[in-house]
């Protein structure tokens, strides 16, 4: 048998799946969020489309905004070519932002505007472009106290959590090892 904790956060990912609703993914490192996200995405109604994964965390402050939004030739020194963002490259599909705790508040800005309208600019372009993309998030942190402390956005926190999901560390479920190993086999 699952541990409660497990089987609370298992039964979230099937009532989650089939709707397009956004989802965050709360626990520490290591719980397997990630695999929580692609298994939200196998069950949804866009699982034959992209799964874009973004690790927010490992990409430099500078550059995230690019990297999500893409960015038209000669937008900034560098941009030698025109790049595609990943919300414009997971559209119709998902994007898995993993560590979206770690996000600017000004890029957290960008992505509650994708949420709310549905479409992004390019850095450089004055045009938006549609965007169809289903979003889960996923964090290692408190995002309440981020909230208190002033570094995460309160309105894009009830946007992302939608529907939210806590997967507890394994070590309080040491006895559910068996049942994701053969799940994931």
């Amino acid at each position: 048998g699952d541990s409660p904790a497990l089987a609370k956060a298992l039964e979230a990912v099937r009532r989650a799946a089939p709707t397009g609703a956004t989802v965050l993914i709360q626990g520490e490192s290591g719980v397997g969020k990630e695999l929580i996200a692609r298994m939200i995405h196998r069950n949804s109604l866009r699982a034959r489309e992209r799964f874009i994964q973004v690790n927010c965390a490992a990409i430099p402050d500078d550059l995230i905004e690019s990297e999500l939004f893409g960015h038209e030739k000669g937008s900034f020194t560098g941009a030698t070519e025109k790049q595609i963002g990943k919300f414009e490259q997971a559209d119709r599909g998902t994007i898995f932002l993993d560590e979206i705790g770690d996000m600017s508040v000004k890029t957290q800005a960008k992505v509650l505007r994708v949420l709310q309208e549905g479409e992004v600019e390019r850095l450089g372009s004055a045009r938006t472009t549609k965007v169809d993309v289903r979003v889960i998030a996923a964090t290692n942190k408190n995002l309440e106290e981020e909230i208190e402390r002033g570094r995460f956005r309160e309105d894009l926190y009830f946007r992302l959590a939608v529907i939210p999901i806590t997967v507890p560390p394994l070590r309080e479920r040491s006895e559910d090892i068996p049942a994701l190993v053969k799940h994931f086999v």
